[in-house]
C-alpha cells in the first residue's frame, strides 16, 4: 500500500504543478483581452460624441494585427445626437478603424478622429478630442 501512496501524492503535485502554470499562463495571456473598456469624449460638428472603446470576448489575444491595444472582436459605441452605434474593429492594418458598412470611425489621428457616412454621397463629419485622447 506504501507505493500506491507515493505514487498518489507524485501525482497530486504533479497535477496541482500543472494547473499552477495554467492558470500562470491564462493570467499571462488574458489581460489585454480583457481589459477594461475606454471612455472618451470628442466634439462632432458642434456636438458631444461619446466613444466607448471595449475589447470584447477575444478568442486569441495573440492573433496578428494587433494595433494601440486593440484586436480583432474589439468594437467602440459612438454615442451622439440621437445615434448610438456599435461598430466593430475592422481588421486593416495600421490605426484602428471601426465600421458597418455604413459607419466609419478612424483613429489615425486621435485628438482629430475620422467620422464618416456612406448615404449616397460620402458625408465627412469633423471631430476633436475634448479629453486627452
Amino acid at each position: 500500500m506504501a507505493p500506491l501512496q507515493r505514487f498518489t501524492r507524485r501525482g497530486f503535485w504533479a497535477g496541482l504543478l500543472v494547473m499552477w502554470l495554467g492558470l500562470a499562463l491564462w493570467g499571462w495571456l488574458a489581460p489585454p483581452a480583457e481589459a477594461r473598456p475606454v471612455q472618451l469624449a470628442y466634439r462632432c460638428e458642434g456636438d458631444r460624441l461619446d466613444a466607448r472603446y471595449d475589447n470584447g470576448a477575444v478568442d486569441d489575444p495573440l492573433v496578428g494585427n494587433v494595433s494601440a491595444g486593440t484586436f480583432p472582436g474589439a468594437f467602440v459605441v459612438l454615442r451622439w445626437r440621437e445615434v448610438t452605434l456599435q461598430l466593430p474593429r475592422t481588421n486593416d492594418a495600421g490605426p484602428p478603424t471601426y465600421t458597418d458598412g455604413k459607419w466609419l470611425w478612424g483613429l489615425n489621428d486621435t485628438t482629430q478622429p475620422t467620422f464618416l457616412l456612406r448615404q449616397g454621397d460620402l458625408q465627412s463629419f469633423r471631430c476633436a478630442a475634448l479629453n486627452d485622447a
